[in-house]
């Protein structure tokens, strides 16, 4: 079964969430769909879009399962944004949570350790 993935995150503040998102992806958008809306493709075919609508901002919830994960926390922490939670459950799968200035929360999960 292929699968594809578009997600949305509302924002108040478009500059400041590019800004913001530039450094927990680690790279530019993918491609600046208009001038209040950029993209960054995550893996093929899987995408998330950040897009300036203010009366929806700070309801998103996302969370993607990565193979690097400390890697990528890290990575995360060394571009300036430090996690707001971090989980880690019965069966050993852990979830590190960023949240963005408007509130929308953003994860990474991982197997265990």
């Amino acid at each position: 079964m292929a699968l594809d993935f578009f997600g949305g995150i509302s924002v108040s503040d478009y500059p400041a969430a590019l800004d913001w998102y530039e450094r927990l992806f680690g790279t530019p958008p993918a491609f600046v769909a208009h001038d209040t809306e950029s993209v960054w493709e995550l893996a093929e075919h899987r995408y998330v879009a950040v897009n300036l609508r203010p009366s929806h901002a700070g309801h998103a919830v996302h969370t993607i399962f990565v193979d690097d994960l400390d890697e990528r926390v890290a990575a995360v922490s060394k571009r300036g944004i430090e996690p707001a939670n971090r989980e880690t459950y019965g069966n050993g799968v852990r979830k590190v949570t960023f949240t963005d200035p408007d509130g929308n929360e953003f994860g990474f999960g991982g197997g265990p350790v």
